[in-house]
């Protein structure tokens, strides 16, 4: 019994070390920048991109058309219950799909869930919601991209889905957030390495944007430009 007690202590000693390291590298390692010269707006940059979050999870909106990518060709306003033809942006946040889809609110999450996430095995999906407009604010940032930038972070968002025949694979579903979103199947996996902020700062990295060198909370991106 005693040996199992002993046993029980070191194996809580050793989970709390780890909670404690891994946080504390968390927060550190956001802190480092990644094309931190970058200014917002610079001469001929004219794609408006914007980082936005509600606090925890983080979305990357660009437009829904123009010269160089029309997303509506790949993300269908018929996908939407608001059926609504007068959007300007699009915004795409990757995520663990039990999240997404089994945890409407923080009250409904079940321990099982979240430890599937942390794990990493799991299955991730790409929520996407579109927007008449976008307005700037604490919690919503603007970039310039120029063309060829972001021409990059098109490419970084398409290579996240799930394609069949070069169609986005929707997921059939009613754990939808309001009449202008949907889900849509994703590539990855989520994990306490990788989470949705990791992406967008992913994202951010691959439009040479900058970013954090690494970071899996919102807190990690915003700081870069605050």
């Amino acid at each position: 019994m005693i040996k199992i007690f002993k046993k029980a202590i070191r194996l809580t000693t050793f989970l709390l070390l780890f909670l404690v390291l891994y946080l504390i590298s968390v927060v550190a390692v956001s802190y480092i920048p990644v094309n931190d010269e970058i200014v917002l707006k610079m001469s001929g940059n004219k794609v408006p991109v914007y980082i936005l979050s509600n606090g925890v999870h983080t979305d990357i909106v660009v437009p829904v058309k123009n010269e160089i990518f029309d997303w509506s060709q790949k993300v269908k306003f018929e996908d939407v219950r608001a059926k609504n033809r007068q959007y300007e942006y699009v915004a795409f946040g990757w995520g663990d799909k039990g999240f997404y889809l089994d945890t409407p609110t923080w009250a409904d999450l079940k321990t099982s869930t979240a430890l599937k996430a942390a794990s990493g095995f799991n299955t991730t999906a790409m929520h996407v919601t579109f927007y008449e407009g976008i307005k700037e604010g604490k919690d919503c940032v603007k970039l310039w991209l120029s063309a060829g930038n972001y021409s990059k972070l098109v490419r970084f968002i398409q290579n996240s889905f799930q394609a069949e025949k070069d169609t986005y694979s929707k997921i059939r579903t009613n754990a939808v957030y309001g009449i202008h979103d949907v889900f849509y199947k994703a590539k990855g996996r989520y994990s306490l390495f990788y989470t949705c902020n990791t992406w967008v700062n992913q994202a951010l990295k691959a439009a040479d944007q900058k970013a954090a060198l690494w970071t899996i909370f919102d807190f990690g991106i915003f700081h870069h430009y605050n």
